[in-house]
């Protein structure tokens, strides 16, 4: 079965960096739509980017400019480059794994990203 296992979250000070990884298995890991996904406490999980089997990337507003979502197909690996870190981006980061167009969805258990002096 599919299992994502993601990596490299902790604590950063406000200006920072970070850079998540997201490894997959179980899977054909190229054909798949890899997105990395944040949730705060109290607030609902949202998109933060997703890449999609041909290279094309999308991304919040709230990150453009900010993170790089790329992937390594021999590795079957996706990552999250977060760069000027600020203390709205602390949340839990889970990485999803789409079967195109629509599904199914496969998950990772989550990694900490905490954003503060």
């Amino acid at each position: 079965q599919v299992q994502l296992v993601e990596s490299g979250g902790g604590l950063v000070q406000p200006g920072g960096s970070l850079r998540l990884s997201c490894a997959a298995s179980g899977g054909i890991f190229s054909i798949y739509t890899m997105g990395w996904f944040r949730q705060a406490p109290g607030k609902q999980r949202e998109l933060v980017a997703n890449i999609f089997n041909d290279g094309r990337t999308d991304y919040a507003d709230t990150v453009k400019g900010r993170f790089t979502i790329s992937r390594d197909n021999a590795k079957n690996t996706v990552y999250l480059q977060m760069n000027n870190l600020k203390p709205e981006d602390s949340a839990v980061y889970y990485c999803r794994m789409r079967r195109p167009p629509f599904g199914p969805d496969y998950w990772g258990q989550g990694t900490q990203v905490t954003v503060s002096s």
